[in-house]
């Protein structure tokens, strides 16, 4: 069992209901932003699945210098705080450096540590300093024990209101595979334990200067995820992939969601009978 953490009227974790972050990758247009957090806020209404919403202000690992980061950490926040304000939701972004973290955190309810910064000391320690709700996502280069270290750095500044978030470990150029016995393994170090649906289907650099995926392959994943025990779920999730400025490829739509959400319930309400 891992521990619970509770935010707002969530319990997260500790074996309390799956529960969900979702969002589009980048921040857009305020009036899109609010819309799909709204549809997104309905769909997991209506299956009962704690919602927190995500989207980043500053996508800053992006393969090429042309790629769109997002608005910025100021016009980023002012958008979260409305959309937290309006549809009364938790929200949650990424930070890059230990600089932006006390800004960040006068607003989101979890600071988000990006894969490739999770085992950066100085920016684990400005969020734990905040006492904000930790998101830290297992590199793509670790091995599921590797996150102990991590662990282990978060508990000596002592803080304990942190999650791990499994996204796919490497295999080779271009290409991520998810090992499920990474889940029960990370859970069993004590705190919850997040799949990340959409960016384990990345194919990182797959497109030149840009990052391709396979969001076919996101429902069978999420499905074997919930059925090995993860404590939440993360997934990308935008009304037209095809067209988005950011992670296309490995995004969902709010009707796929609705689907998928569906069927982990089951998935959920089966594995609490035995």
């Amino acid at each position: 069992m891992t521990k619970t953490i509770e935010l707002n009227r969530y319990r997260l974790g500790g074996g309390n209901p799956l529960f969900l972050i979702a969002g589009p990758c980048v921040i857009e247009k305020e009036s899109f932003m609010f819309d799909v957090a709204k549809t997104i806020k309905e769909i997991a209404d209506r299956h009962q699945v704690p919602f927190i919403f995500k989207s980043s202000y500053d996508k800053a690992n992006r393969s090429s210098q042309a790629s769109f980061r997002g608005p910025g950490i100021e016009k980023g926040l002012e958008i979260l705080q409305k959309i937290k304000d309006q549809l009364r939701v938790p929200v949650l972004s990424d930070v890059h450096t230990a600089e932006e973290v006390e800004q960040s955190a006068k607003v989101l309810d979890i600071l988000q540590i990006p894969a490739f910064l999770c085992r950066q000391t100085d920016l684990l320690a400005s969020a734990a300093e905040t006492g904000r709700i930790i998101n830290i996502k297992k590199g793509q280069f670790l091995s599921p024990w590797d996150v102990k270290n991590i662990i282990g750095k978060m508990e000596s500044m002592k803080h304990d209101r942190f999650m791990i978030t499994e996204r796919g470990t490497t295999f080779g150029y271009n290409n991520l595979v998810s090992d499920m016995r990474a889940l029960p393994i990370m859970r069993g170090f004590g705190y919850p334990v997040i799949f990340d649906g959409t960016h384990s289907v990345q194919l990182p650099g797959g497109g030149g200067d840009v990052s391709s995926g396979q969001r076919e392959f996101v429902a069978p994943l999420v499905r074997a995820a919930v059925a090995a025990g993860c404590d939440g779920l993360f997934l990308e999730v935008h009304p037209d992939p095809d067209h988005a400025p950011s992670d296309g490829p490995n995004m969902i739509t709010p009707d796929g969601l609705d689907k998928l959400l569906s069927q982990v319930k089951r998935i959920e309400s089966a594995l609490a009978e035995n």
